[in-house]
């Protein structure tokens, strides 16, 4: 029992301790949100957001600063609704930033595959934060509620509202304690004071005295202080010297903000400052304070009240009056705030005095868009218990008078027309047209300027809308409305008429040309087209090309497909004039036909080799026979010189892959037949061979040169083929060591050497090496690999300038887990198999 009561009572601890450390989480995350809240922020109410009415730009930006808080999705989720924003919105945003977030990941493929970069699309994803993400975010959700009309004004970075200290004194300005006052005295007499008002509100002027200057203007202390100086300078009086008097620093005031205010409390202002001075140095009025009637208060009376609608609307600084010391400005409570949205020029939540109306507001909110459905506006009103749903008229707006907590919505107008017929087709001005009274169908043809010649006559269509908004198909024949023959058909609103081109209801006619012509391809039929216009537009034969034997193939229309021996296609043979003379008989083509013009027999083009090195006239020859062969070149270009090595004579034939054109069928099975017999079952090596494959390389061709001069046309004696580049080195004195050695390198060649010796020259093997896989390139071309006796390797002959090649071992794969399960099972069943059946022997 002891230890029962132990235990649960360690639970509860361990239950306790949870809890105390999810509050402190929790009171330090909100002491964090507090201290990260921007200066003068007050909490919002996202109540009135409507995702529906933002637009994509302001969803992006809410984006890029949601990613530059750092916090996760759930996060922002989570203060969203705390804030005020209701579920529907909220998943309504979550869908929003989702379709940008897609449409921004496709625009960046797009731009990635065009070979640009991304110039400033902003993914929603998040980053690391830093000690201002709540800050951050808080300028996010902001961004996304109706802002009250006004607010801008004092909450806008670049709008200062400084008073200008750098002006002539106003001739109305107060004096009082701490101004500087300035007198100069020119003249007969000249002197100069810079005297400071003290608290009692006089100055000391030397050799005057005391002189109260408090609340005067400064016109009405100039002239008491030219009095006071008259008595000691006569000259004043005369003119002869004269006296002016300015004010030098102006004191500071302290003025206290109350009320409805971002900021409260008592400030220090230069005595020049007016009412939106103080306004704006304290942050302006909350959302809960008037913009309408903001109060100034001087000497425990109003003096005066302020519309901030005034100074927004008509520039009227009238009521923005110079501020004097222990003025209170106080902002009350607003009476009637309405929310605006739709098709207007600035949506948003507006402050009413009582006896304005809705054409006020629509004024406040800039009016009507373009697209506005100015009719009727919708109002959604609150009753004591509901809400409910009103109408307004036009002829109403002037006389309605909004209440608090109305919300007004401006629809758009119908996307749909009221008096519209659209004509499509072989006309000559299709598009759209107005429905005037009576309009017919022959009519509204001959607005759009008539049918064009390719207009297809028997039958033309109209898509009729009916009142059900279903559609239906009225046919009428062309000609016979035109000519009368047919009584004319009256249109109806969105009447879509549709009156076809010949060319729209057949193939596009073409016909082909291959072979011997300077432009070979698909030109477009034209009746009557011959033979030779097809020619001439393909630009005339090539050289070499005969005009004897062109074939023109033909489509068959009429094959019996029940026939073992239906024809496929009609093949003539035809001959046509060099000169393209039309008094030859011409051979009329039909839609589809494919020409092929040949070459003459016998044509052919010259085809030249090369031939480097050690013979006495090295450099390009053109193959005078198909047959001519290395030993037929050599004698052409002298023979070889006193210092040729023959062994290491090679011969280098272009290699043609998949994608060369040139390639015969039995060429290209032969390189499939390499891909398929060469090529290593990894998926990656197979995309490097496929793609070494692909590119232009030459091809060394093993020959021996000693037996192809003393046999000449023998086996060893090949046929040169165009391109072919014949080599023959002089003596050859180094061996080449390359792949997995340690350090590969060249060696000098050192007669009755092995591999293992050059191998050894060259670091050794490395760790990844397969030493029963090396193989030898011999310099004139021939390759020889390693052979293999029971254990013994048996490492090719080494001779001058040869190549060896030490390959690498293929990666083994790595063992899964799942694999090592699965082999184990399988052991473990086998055994108990082999156990059962030992058992029952």
């Amino acid at each position: 029992m002891f230890i029962l009561i132990s235990f649960k009572h360690k639970f509860m601890l361990r239950f306790l301790r949870h809890i105390a450390a999810i509050c402190l989480c929790l009171g330090l995350f909100m002491h964090s949100f507090a201290q990260n809240l921007p200066s003068g922020a007050v909490p919002m109410n996202l109540g009135n957001v409507q995702v529906d009415q933002l637009s994509d730009e302001q969803v992006r930006q809410f984006m890029l600063q949601a990613q530059q808080s750092g916090l996760s999705d759930a996060q922002i989720a989570q203060m969203a609704l705390a804030r005020g924003m209701s579920t529907t919105e909220l998943q309504k945003l979550q869908a929003r930033i989702a379709r940008i977030r897609a449409q921004d990941s496709l625009q960046l493929q797009s731009l990635r595959q065009a070979g640009l970069q991304d110039t400033g699309l902003h993914r929603f994803g998040y980053v690391s934060g830093d000690t201002t993400s709540v800050a951050r975010l808080m300028h996010a959700l902001d961004a996304l509620r109706p802002h009250i009309f006004g607010e801008e004004l004092f909450r806008n970075p670049n709008l200062t509202f400084e008073p200008d200290l750098n002006i002539p004194t106003p001739k109305n300005y107060q004096v009082g304690p701490g101004d500087e006052i300035v007198i100069d005295i020119y003249g007969y007499s000249e002197a100069s004071y810079r005297l400071i008002v003290s608290k009692e509100g006089s100055i000391n002027i030397p050799y005057i005295g005391i002189v109260y200057v408090n609340g005067l203007t400064i016109d009405e202390a100039a002239q008491r202080i030219k009095s006071k100086l008259s008595t000691v300078y006569s000259t004043i009086a005369t003119g002869k010297t004269s006296v002016q008097v300015s004010i030098g620093r102006i004191r500071s005031i302290k003025v206290t903000l109350l009320g409805e205010i971002t900021q409260p409390g008592t400030y220090t202002l230069p005595s020049l400052a007016t009412v939106f001075n103080a306004l704006y140095a304290s942050g302006g009025p909350t959302p809960n304070g008037s913009f309408r009637d903001i109060e100034v208060i001087r000497n425990n009376k109003v003096i005066d009240t302020v519309d901030v609608y005034d100074f927004l609307m008509k520039g009227d600084q009238s009521k923005n009056i110079r501020l004097q010391d222990q003025d209170v400005i106080r902002v009350p409570v607003y009476q009637t705030h309405v929310l605006i949205t739709g098709q207007i020029k600035r949506p948003g939540i507006y402050e009413l005095k009582p006896q304005e109306t809705l054409s006020d507001l629509l004024h406040y909110a800039g009016g009507f868009t373009d697209s506005a459905y100015t009719a009727s506006i919708k109002a959604v009103q609150l009753t004591p218990t509901q809400k409910k749903v009103t109408d307004i008229p036009a002829n109403q707006y002037v006389v309605f008078q909004p209440q608090n907590g109305d919300q007004y919505y401006v629809s758009s107008i119908l996307d749909r027309y009221l008096n519209r017929v659209i004509i499509q087709g072989a006309v000559y001005r299709p598009g759209t047209f107005a429905l005037t009274q009576g309009l017919t169908l022959k009519q509204l043809i001959e607005k759009a300027d008539g049918l064009r010649e390719d207009a297809f006559l028997p039958r033309g269509y109209i898509v009729r809308l009916n009142p059900d908004l279903t559609t239906s198909i009225v046919q009428f024949n062309v000609a016979n409305i035109m000519n009368g023959t047919d009584p004319d058909i009256t249109l109806q609103r969105e009447d879509v008429v549709q009156i076809y081109s010949i060319f729209d209801l057949r193939d596009q006619y073409t016909v082909s040309i291959e072979g011997a012509v300077r432009n070979p391809g698909t030109y477009r039929y034209a009746d009557s087209m011959t033979l030779e216009d097809l020619i001439m537009q393909a630009g005339g034969f090539q050289e070499g090309a005969t005009p004897r034997k062109i074939e023109v193939a033909r489509r068959v229309k009429n094959s019996n497909p029940l026939s073992d021996s239906a024809r496929l296609a009609q093949v003539f043979e035809v001959s046509v004039n060099r000169d393209f003379s039309l008094k030859a008989r011409q051979f009329i083509l039909q839609p589809f036909d494919v020409v092929v013009v040949r070459l003459e027999p016998g044509y052919e083009v010259q085809k030249q080799v090369r031939i480097e090195g050690e013979v006495l006239y090295p450099g390009i020859y053109t193959l005078t026979s198909r047959n001519e062969r290395i030993s037929d070149l050599i004698k052409r270009a002298g023979g070889l010189t006193a210092f040729a090595y023959p062994e290491g004579a090679s011969l280098r034939r272009p290699y043609k892959n998949l994608a060369d054109t040139s390639l015969t069928p039995q060429e290209r099975m032969n390189i499939l037949a390499r891909l398929q017999g060469g090529i290593t079952t990894d998926s990656t090596s197979r995309l490097e061979q496929m793609e070494m494959l692909q590119r232009p390389r030459n091809e060394l061709v093993g020959i021996e040169l000693k037996e192809i001069l003393q046999h000449p046309g023998s086996k060893y004696d090949l046929i040169l083929k165009e391109g072919d580049v014949i080599t023959i080195p002089s003596e050859l004195q180094t061996v080449q060591i390359n792949g997995e050695v340690l350090y590969p390198s060249s060696t000098p060649f050192e007669k009755g050497r092995g591999v293992k010796y050059y191998i050894s020259r060259a670091g050794g093997f490395s760790l990844n090496a397969k030493k029963n896989r090396v193989y030898v390139l011999y310099a004139n071309g021939f390759v020889k690999g390693t052979g293999h006796f029971l254990f013994i390797r048996d490492y090719p002959k080494v001779e001058p300038g040869a190549q060896i090649f030490v390959p690498r071992k293929p990666e083994r794969q790595k063992v899964t887990v799942g694999e090592v399960f699965g082999f184990t099972s399988s052991v473990v069943s086998l055994t108990a198999a082999i156990l059962a059946i030992v058992r029952l022997l």
